[in-house]
């Protein structure tokens, strides 16, 4: 399976002050609806992944709408993320 670059370069580095951007399957529209619910950046929506490991992916779709690629993708590169820096 290849990652694309966004996903490499989250991957890459410490959360640290990332945007909702940052995160593989968020866009500019996905983003503000997470902003809207409180969820304002990338080490927020990793609390809640941590949380809720295998239903995080339907928290996505109901949060934001997110559809099963952009949760898929979302949850591919934050547990690559984990599995690397955690």
């Amino acid at each position: 399976m290849t990652t694309s670059q966004k996903h490499q370069d989250f991957v890459a580095e410490p959360i640290g002050d990332k945007s909702l951007g940052t995160l593989v399957g968020i866009g500019d529209v996905l983003g503000r609806k997470l902003e809207d619910k409180g969820f304002d950046k990338a080490y927020v929506v990793l609390g809640q992944f941590l949380v809720l490991k295998d239903l995080f992916r339907e928290w996505l779709k109901d949060t934001c709408g997110a559809n099963a690629k952009q949760s898929r993708d979302c949850y591919g590169c934050l547990k690559e993320w984990c599995d690397a820096f955690l």
